[in-house]
């Protein structure tokens, strides 16, 4: 992970008003953790944020110690940065034509009203052109008069009142646009608005009313339309804060009920759900069976049985039963909270695209300026042109150097990627990692929890010594019946499965090491290993057969037996997910040739899992050090590498690897908080939907921009030759903007599962 650094578009802050986590820093990046946040009026895209950075750069020591959120329209001070008063910064930003007021995370939200009052301002203007025309229509009592002004740039006399109705148009259009004009010609840093100024200020100097009207108008409307896909975007991401209620029905210790805050319930309490509700916590069912739907958590599809000791997440959605809950997380603490943090500060993580663009508009803005003044003073200087022909033509190419849609174009595609991905259960955690997967050369997976279930589970039976499966489960599940060990409770859930009625030995005791021994039924038996089978002597030639090829293919054989005979053989292992093998070849028809496992499991084990689920790259028996380096030989090898894992061992690949990615739904949170993207469910076939989501981002983001400069070089070339003309140019942007913002909008649209 980069150094977080502030520009358009970013997120920094968490609900506290905070900005990046410390995880951030861990991987590079300043501590946001414990700053300052501001509410900015007047930060609405990129080319605000940068000028924000020159201003408060050397007042905070350094652009680094920023971070910027433009969906919600805050900026975030740096921990280092908190000994410069609040007062400086405030007036530094006030000196950038914008104001700052200090962050409140629950505060009522001016931005909506913001973006209200900037519609009716465009609407006030465009209505003043609408009554210029109609007043010039009227004055000359001629309609082709009227479309005439479309059509030539030529100079007229105009009445004062069409002349008033434009002064209006140009005076309520540019009330978004004057200010910040003056403090980037102030600050010597050409911007957008600062060539719309002058545009409009060089029609009304050589009287094109109508023309200079028209740029003011339509400029503002191409403002408030990418104030409005910032809303739009924002709301979407926004709309996961309404999944959760914000009270709950607390049950108290005497049986009673009482409506509680969420904020006010502690791990610990219980909470009643009745049927349709909507969780507010995360918690373990203590009581009741229902079917929830996790879709706005995990994107699970279907609705997911729960009964008591399951798992519920916050925001999810209860059936028709209704359920006792224990409270296992905090409010600010849940499943959904975390990813609604992840989400906000994942916009402080540029994609390469993005960081494009903006250096791009940096370099372009400044450059077409200068271009612009070579045009009005070239021809007429060296050539003899008319200065007012080529003065017009100047203006026209300042008008279309405004890089709006440009600007727009890939922070819009990026937001409305991350909220589609946080939709569908993949919580990507920057714009940095949005674009990877459809880079993406190899991916290394994790076995146990990733490709398996992670828990093991009895996948044969076999009697002997003429018992049938009931007598062996039943003797087996008696003797494990106090153990904790994983794979006792694997025998004692299958038992159960098949109707086998619970029952404890007595005298158990444990041999270290060996197995177990007790009484069921008054006869003595035992349970162990087909190496504890061969110490006492009861071993046969088909026995140490059966066992040696069950555990050839990754199973462990546990033996159970009395004095007489050996009763059977029952076999448990981590079982493959059934997606897995889909998964495998999805990934490869994804362009992903080179699909490794790395487990610390034992090699036959873990090769036979391989050969399961069509994968023939396998590096076992390793230690987390060990798939640490053997992620750094991939990346030297393969360039782009992806790593897939949910364990605490799983995080220092997850770290090292160009791409990590975590198990959300059972991962460890050492796992998830390191990871670059997080599954928040255990589907593993999101992983060739999250490269297929990958490659139509990027698509859409290249679309955009070669739309953009496309257009752009129509116009250019079309001014050279004095076919273009002021309104034309600024229309022409206007509906680049609008056709950039609806195709990045398109990604908020649901994809399938399994795209490619």
């Amino acid at each position: 992970m980069t150094s977080v650094q502030p520009h358009g578009h970013e997120c920094g802050a968490d609900e506290s008003g905070h900005a990046p986590s410390d995880a951030d820093a861990d991987k590079g990046g300043e501590t946001f953790n414990g700053g300052r946040s501001f509410k900015i009026r007047g930060m609405d895209c990129a080319e605000e944020v940068a000028v924000l950075k020159q201003a408060l750069g050397p007042v905070v020591g350094g652009p680094d110690l920023l971070a910027f959120d433009v969906l919600n329209g805050r900026m975030s001070v740096a921990v280092s940065a908190a000994h410069i008063d609040q007062s400086m910064i405030i007036k530094a930003v006030a000196s950038a034509g914008m104001t700052a007021t200090p962050w409140q995370a629950r505060g009522a939200d001016s931005s909506e009203a913001d973006r209200r009052r900037q519609m009716l301002f465009t609407a006030a203007s465009g209505a003043c052109v609408a009554l210029g025309m109609a007043l010039h229509v009227l004055f000359s009592d001629d309609l082709g008069s009227a479309l005439r002004l479309f059509l030539n740039h030529e100079s007229a006399p105009m009445p004062w009142p069409e002349i008033a109705a434009y002064l209006g148009a140009i005076g309520f259009g540019g009330r978004y646009v004057a200010a910040k004009a003056y403090y980037a010609a102030r600050n010597l840093r050409p911007d957008m608005n600062l060539l719309m100024v002058v545009a409009v200020a060089g029609a009304v100097g050589i009287g094109e009313w109508f023309e200079a009207a028209t740029v003011a108008f339509l400029f503002a409307l191409s403002l408030t339309l990418e104030s409005w896909s910032v809303g739009r975007a924002r709301r979407a991401i926004a709309a996961l804060l309404d999944l959760a209620p914000p009270t709950v029905r607390l049950l108290k210790a005497n049986g009673s009920e009482i409506e509680t805050p969420v904020a006010e319930v502690r791990p610990g309490d219980h909470f009643l759900i009745a049927g349709g509700e909507r969780i507010a916590l995360d918690g373990l069912v203590i009581a009741g069976r229902s079917a929830v739907n996790q879709a706005p958590i995990t994107g699970e599809s279907v609705p997911v049985e729960k009964e008591p000791g399951a798992q519920v997440y916050a925001g999810a959605i209860n059936g028709d039963g209704a359920l006792t809950i224990e409270v296992t997380k905090k409010a600010d603490d849940t499943t959904l909270a975390r990813i609604i943090r992840m989400v906000e500060e994942a916009h402080a993580r540029r994609a390469p695209s993005e960081q494009w663009v903006e250096s791009f508009a940096r370099v372009y803005t400044p450059a077409v300026m200068a271009l612009a003044l070579i045009v009005f003073l070239a021809p007429p200087l060296l050539f003899g042109g008319e200065w007012a022909d080529w003065f017009y033509r100047a203006l026209v190419l300042l008008v279309i150097a405004c890089p709006c849609a440009l600007v727009i174009s890939t922070p819009v595609s990026i937001v409305a990627s991350l909220a589609s991905s946080a939709r569908a259960g993949v919580l990507v955690k920057g714009g940095a990692y949005v674009e990877l997967p459809a880079r993406m050369r190899a991916i290394a997976l994790d076995k146990t929890g990733t490709i398996t279930r992670g828990e093991p589970e009895v996948v044969r039976v076999i009697p002997l010594g003429g018992h049938n499966e009931t007598d062996l489960l039943a003797r087996a599940s008696a003797l494990e019946a106090r153990s904790t060990h994983p794979l006792a409770r694997a025998i004692i859930a299958h038992a159960k499965k098949i109707g086998v009625a619970p029952e404890v030995a007595t005298d158990v005791q444990v041999l270290q090491g060996k197995g177990l021994i007790g009484h069921f039924s008054g006869e003595a038996f035992w349970l162990g290993s087909h190496r504890y089978v061969a110490e006492r002597g009861q071993g046969s030639p088909e026995i140490a057969r059966q066992t040696e090829a069950m555990e050839s293919d990754g199973k462990t054989v546990i033996v159970v037996g009395n004095d007489r005979h050996v009763c059977g053989l029952i076999a448990v292992a981590d079982t493959v997910r059934p997606e897995a093998r889909q998964m495998v070849a999805d990934l490869r028809a994804a362009g992903i040739a080179h699909v490794i496992i790395l487990t610390g499991d034992n090699r036959a084990t873990a090769e036979a899992i391989a050969r399961e689920v069509g994968i023939e790259e396998v590096h076992a028996e390793l230690l987390p050090e060990d798939k640490l380096r053997k992620i750094e030989q991939l990346v030297a090898q393969y360039g782009v590498v992806a790593m897939v894992g949910d364990g605490i061992n799983d995080a220092p690949a997850l770290a090292r690897a160009s791409l990590g990615i975590a198990m959300g739904a059972i991962g460890s949170d050492a796992a998830i908080e390191t990871a670059d993207i997080a599954l928040m469910t255990d589907d593993v076939s999101k992983l060739p939907w999250l490269v297929g989501h990958a490659k139509r981002t990027l698509a859409i983001i290249r679309q955009n921009i070669g739309f953009s400069l496309g257009v752009k070089a129509v116009f250019v070339a079309l001014t050279f030759v004095g076919m273009a003309t002021l309104w034309g140019a600024i229309a022409a942007d206007v509906g680049a903007s609008v056709l950039v913002v609806f195709n990045a909008l398109r990604l908020l649209r649901p994809a399938g599962a399994r795209q490619v």
